[in-house]
């Protein structure tokens, strides 16, 4: 895949780009997956400026291979975040969570490429003009912070394409090589896994919450909190509460008093199953296992093989016999 614009852009050896996912994204994550030949990427979402430092420290001494920094856009200390990745030499950043018009050509100026997280067609091609390197773009099956527009991959990347001629990633539901080959099929140049590295032992989620994921099944993950920010989560007691004030009619901010501060941190991280908030993506119902990111990156590129050698087989196969 040496050709593949994602891995050139990046300097990488496969096209596969691990979500930079709050409360999951450490360096041992990041780290991990830089070193198996994908871009491993830190979450500076749930992080103050202090333990940033610390995590860039980390990666930098556990990997010799490219990584970046997964930055909201709306986090309330960004410039602080900015001024550290700068400061730090970081290379590559992945911007979610905003319009990337404000701070891309100051991450340009500083010699870092900037690839920008969008849940729609309209949205890549603002990002494009915004000068961004690469568009990722993440369909409604994603777990976490969602588009609006409800728009699953399948449909979001063909459009993406038609709209912008810049390198592009796929997100959102994928966890397989047999989904890999589907998106850039589609026209993505490459792939941003999060599920499925969220429930890795490099992970620094908690084992409560891996296991969770686990032991989930079809259909129990929810897009919520529509009014808000929409986010997809597992069904557990805190999100029965949000079901029930959403259905009897809860203002905005009585909503958003119910999410109160640090439900992620609360499910994800420290492991409360009951009022934790637990997102996670529709592709969770797939994954049955917690394994080290060597093993999920040997079996996404496995199927990839394969599924791609299976499907040019079945077209020569078809082709020679008309």
């Amino acid at each position: 895949m040496s050709e593949n614009r994602i891995c050139k852009l990046f300097g990488i050896k496969y096209p596969v780009i691990q979500g930079g996912m709050v409360w999951c994204s450490g360096w041992r994550l990041a780290s991990a997956v830089s070193n198996c030949g994908g871009l491993g990427l830190i979450g500076a979402g749930s992080m103050h400026p202090e333990i940033l430092e610390e995590h860039l420290r980390k990666t930098k001494l556990a990997t010799n291979n490219p990584f970046g920094v997964n930055i909201p856009l709306l986090y309330p200390e960004i410039d602080r975040l900015i001024d550290i990745v700068i400061q730090e030499k970081v290379k590559i950043v992945f911007t979610s969570a905003g319009s990337p018009k404000k701070w891309t050509s100051l991450l340009h100026d500083h010699g870092i490429i900037v690839a920008h997280v969008v849940s729609s067609a309209a949205f890549a091609a603002k990002s494009e003009a915004a000068g961004v390197d690469a568009i990722v773009a993440e369909g409604f099956e994603a777990g976490g912070h969602n588009g609006r527009e409800e728009t699953t991959t399948l449909t979001l990347i063909p459009r993406v394409r038609k709209e912008t001629s810049l390198p592009l990633l796929a997100a959102g539901g994928i966890a397989t090589g047999n989904a890999m080959l589907a998106t850039m099929i589609l026209g993505a140049d490459g792939v941003q896994i999060g599920s499925r590295f969220a429930v890795s032992q490099e992970s620094s989620a908690h084992e409560n919450f891996k296991n969770y994921v686990v032991n989930s099944g079809e259909g129990d993950t929810f897009l919520s909190l529509k009014d808000l920010t929409p986010v997809r989560l597992l069904r557990n007691k805190f999100f029965d509460l949000v079901r029930q004030a959403e259905s009897s009619g809860a203002s905005t901010e009585e909503l958003r008093q119910l999410l109160g501060k640090g439900r992620s941190k609360k499910g994800i991280f420290e492991g409360d199953l009951d009022q934790g908030e637990l997102e996670i993506g529709q592709v969770a119902s797939l994954i049955d296992q917690v394994l080290p990111v060597s093993e999920i990156m040997h079996n996404l590129l496995s199927e990839y093989r394969a599924a791609r050698t299976e499907l040019q087989n079945s077209f020569l196969y078809q082709f020679d016999t008309e």
